[in-house]
């Protein structure tokens, strides 16, 4: 059984926490994130520490998720999280332009999607995606979208792929 809703999270300086009504802002040094946090579970800081409390067991798991949001919001405006895509077949390749990821993943035509706000956008090199941003969420989200339009096929291998993915390969008709 998980004791993550009974963690303390300890709240950089560089950090200010601010409850409005059911709502909690985060600000830090990279920007600013707000989320819904349900009424039933409540959090006291004192100095720099926060601690979760429940109203009864029937919350158990609402505990460790609003304490692990909490904490990914704080992680988000300080360090800020990353993923990292590759692009793996031939003539598939990404180009960002403005606000806007164009992907040849072997479509007949062009994939184009829009970047949602609050996320950054690199392409270091012409097969390698890395997608930045403050909220774990959104960059998730974002990335799994751009998986989305070709996922890694298990027999060449081909397909947009997780940097730290491990695509398993299967032998085909020939392998008997």
């Amino acid at each position: 059984m998980s004791r993550t809703g009974y963690k303390t999270i300890i709240v950089p300086e560089s950090v200010t926490i601010t409850k409005n009504g059911d709502d909690v802002t985060v600000k830090g040094p990279k920007g600013e994130v707000t989320r819904y946090f349900d009424p039933k579970i409540t959090f006291e800081q004192k100095d720099n520490e926060i601690n979760f409390e429940r109203q009864s067991d029937d919350d158990k798991a609402l505990h460790g998720t609003m304490r692990a949001n909490l904490n990914n919001m704080i992680l988000g405006v300080t360090e800020g999280y990353t993923k990292t895509l590759t692009l793996v077949g031939v003539g598939y390749r990404a180009q960002a332009q403005g606000q806007k990821l164009t992907l040849n993943v072997g479509y007949s035509q062009p994939v184009e999607m829009p970047i949602p706000e609050g996320i950054e956008l690199e392409v270091p090199a012409a097969t390698e995606i890395v997608v930045k941003g403050i909220s774990k969420q959104a960059v998730g989200q974002f990335a799994a979208e751009i998986r989305d339009t070709r996922p890694p096929e298990p027999y060449k291998g081909k397909g947009v792929r997780y940097k730290d993915e491990i695509v398993r390969r299967k032998e085909g008709k020939t392998g008997k």
